[in-house]
């Protein structure tokens, strides 16, 4: 069974959310998971564990055999898991709020699907395979907070709000499709009045990154170095023109 992309439904507004804050939440564990294998981070690791080895006295002792060996192993695990839970610590903050801000933003406040009817170029849509949730991309091109007017007021610049695969999905590719078909949508319609297209850009969500390059998104600015890496997060931007020439023939 092939899989499908949908507009959202007012019925889908408890899942969507619910799948917005795994995605803001779900790079904290990689960039924990990355941090981990740091040779900084791996050095720190060996140097505390030696010094409380040598507080402990727990050199090996080969008059014990080969368990004997083993004696220095708990200074190296006792130190591990605290030092796993420091970078969590200070890598945890960012992700939580961050996701707040994005549950509380606009367009999630009230009725989603209300919010990206707004403009005739934005769009919200849901890709399913087999009746299971695969992911979600919405696009915005509507001016300001508040429209006067549903369907009446677009702006130059569109912004990609949320982008999200689940796993294990994106080894499909299903991402790029999504892009692809977000992107089309925005600059096909209201008569060319979307001249750019924007959309975040993290070096701990890969999928996204890659489908973005591959799409024309080029980076814009770094706006912002987070965690314990000091990861770099940036805005990418697709220009019509750009857009244009890879269509054509």
């Amino acid at each position: 069974m092939a899989a499908s992309m949908r507009p959202i439904q007012d019925s889908d507004e408890k899942l969507v959310r619910f799948m917005i804050a795994k995605s803001n939440m779900e790079p904290l564990a990689v960039a924990n998971r990355r941090t981990y294998y740091h040779p900084i981070y791996i050095a720190v690791w060996l140097v505390c564990s030696s010094v409380f080895m040598e507080f402990m006295n727990w050199y090996p002792k080969p008059e014990h055999g080969w368990i004997g060996y083993l004696q220095p192993l708990p200074a190296f695990g006792t130190l591990f898991v605290p030092l796993m839970f420091a970078v969590d610590w200070v890598n945890r903050p960012y992700f939580e709020n961050r996701t707040q801000e994005v549950l509380r933003a606009p367009d999630l406040r009230g009725n989603i699907k209300a919010y990206y009817s707004r403009s005739l170029a934005s769009g919200f849509w849901i890709v399913e395979f087999d009746g299971k949730f695969v992911g979600l991309i919405a696009i915005d091109a509507s001016v300001g907070e508040e429209a006067v007017k549903p369907r009446t007021t677009t702006s130059e610049i569109a912004t990609i709000r949320h982008f999200y695969v689940q796993e294990p999905y994106p080894a499909a590719g299903i991402q790029d499709d999504m892009l692809s078909h977000a992107v089309d949508h925005c600059f096909t319609t209201k008569h060319d009045i979307v001249q750019k297209v924007q959309a975040p850009d993290s070096p701990l969500v890969l999928y996204a990154q890659k489908a973005l390059k591959e799409s024309g998104f080029v980076l814009e600015k770094h706006t912002e170095t987070i965690g314990v890496s000091r990861w770099k997060l940036g805005l990418r931007v697709l220009e019509r023109n750009i857009w244009e020439q890879r269509k054509k023939p």
